[in-house]
């Protein structure tokens, strides 16, 4: 496969692609880059990778060099004729043409046997919440899922306490993963060339996690403490006990005046176990 955007936008013309909007294409077309992410996140060959969204196989192409098997989700069914000029040398790869959010992954995943199972994808703004979204609820056994997305994305996922990016998204992932930024990508590396930069975000699920008495109430909770970012959790939380809220608050140097964006991941699963 040639990593060159003059000989990418050339094959794509010879079978008659065109970017589609709706889809948020942008297919990355530095092959630097994509070593330098598959160094970072140690795929070995005991692994299998589900790809959401493989474009025109540049990443799908080395996965399938490292990988024991890459399962694909492609809802673009005109870059069938692409996709198969690209990725002829491997005979390890799957694709399925269809709305990766509409599949039952386990029953998708019944037909394969592997060891270790890696999520990784170059993901357009829109749809990125919703399949983070979707791998946690289904429960798919993925050890790490490792995402290309916009930097102000990006920025959310891995934000930290008393930063204005942190947010109920950052705490519902912290909750379930270990986040750490990969790589930062330049919006020059990809074709057609979007606005903004992208950072590649890691998501290795913990071994343990918290405990939660009612994990409904928790995710509840934390949305109702950011619903205005501004305001106090005393404001936010008022349908709450804040008796008992204070409490948990004051054991950890916090109290009713105090954000949600200043309290970390452990005060709200106590607030929640105490609410419980």
């Amino acid at each position: 496969m040639k990593y060159s955007p003059k000989e990418m936008q050339t094959l794509l013309d010879k079978n008659a692609f065109s970017f589609k909007k709706k889809f948020g294409q942008n297919f990355i077309i530095d092959e630097n880059i994509i070593d330098s992410l598959l160094k970072n996140i140690e795929l070995t060959q005991d692994t299998m990778v589900i790809e959401v969204g493989p474009g025109a196989g540049s990443l799908t192409y080395k996965l399938a060099q490292y990988a024991k098997k890459v399962l694909c989700y492609e809802i673009d069914t005109s870059l069938k004729e692409v996709l198969e000029k690209n990725l002829a040398p491997y005979s390890n790869i799957d694709i399925i043409y269809d709305d990766f959010l509409k599949r039952d992954l386990h029953k998708d995943l019944e037909n394969y046997s592997f060891d270790r199972l890696y999520v990784v994808a170059n993901l357009p703004y829109y749809i990125t919440t919703p399949i983070l979204v979707k791998f946690i609820e289904e429960k798919v056994p993925a050890e790490k899922m490792v995402f290309m997305v916009q930097k102000e994305v990006g920025d959310r996922f891995k934000a930290k306490p008393k930063t204005k990016d942190y947010g109920s998204l950052t705490v519902y992932l912290n909750y379930y993963f270990d986040v750490r930024k990969v790589i930062q990508v330049s919006k020059h590396v990809f074709l057609p060339k979007p606005n903004v930069d992208s950072i590649v975000i890691e998501f290795k699920r913990k071994d343990k996690l918290l405990p939660l008495k009612n994990s409904e109430l928790f995710f509840k909770l934390v949305r109702d403490a950011f619903v205005q970012k501004r305001k106090t959790i005393k404001n936010n939380l008022k349908e709450y006990d804040l008796e008992k809220i204070e409490k948990v608050l004051k054991q950890y140097t916090f109290s009713l005046t105090s954000r949600a964006e200043e309290l970390p991941l452990e005060v709200f699963v106590e607030i929640a176990n105490t609410l419980s």
